[in-house]
């Protein structure tokens, strides 16, 4: 079976990344993840992270680049993950889809995230902790 392919941005806002938390009713629901979602069909993950952030705060990216992609495999979901910075955005975001969010430093941030972006998590920490 082929991977679910989802986008993810890792948004900047000076030395801080915006972290959001999975709704109740949503699969993995109360961990944290960077926003993001599925890649629809006939979608560029680029096009994916534009419309999902958009969507789901309510921002538009005015700057971005690929940076990293990985392949996860959860008991009962396999999925490719094609991670993004975001350093350039117009709007504030705001919780559209009733999660919530935080602003977090990589050096700080104990927040429980999705099994997934642990490895993102820890890289983003050991390669910008000392932006914070």
């Amino acid at each position: 079976m082929e991977p679910l392919r989802v986008v993810a941005g890792i948004v900047w806002r000076g030395d801080r990344y915006l972290a959001v938390r999975r709704p109740e009713g949503k699969h993995m629901a109360g961990y944290w993840e960077f926003p993001g979602g599925k890649i629809e069909a006939g979608e560029t993950p680029d096009q994916a992270l534009t419309r999902e952030l958009y969507e789901e705060l309510g921002i538009r990216v005015a700057g971005s680049r690929p940076w990293r992609d990985i392949v996860h495999r959860y008991p009962d979901l396999h999925v490719h993950v094609f991670f993004y910075m975001v350093t350039a955005f117009h709007g504030e975001p705001h919780p559209w889809e009733g999660q919530s969010m935080a602003w977090v430093t990589p050096t700080e941030n104990v927040l429980p995230f999705l099994p997934a972006d642990l490895g993102v998590v820890a890289e983003l920490a050991a390669t910008f902790g000392s932006r914070s």
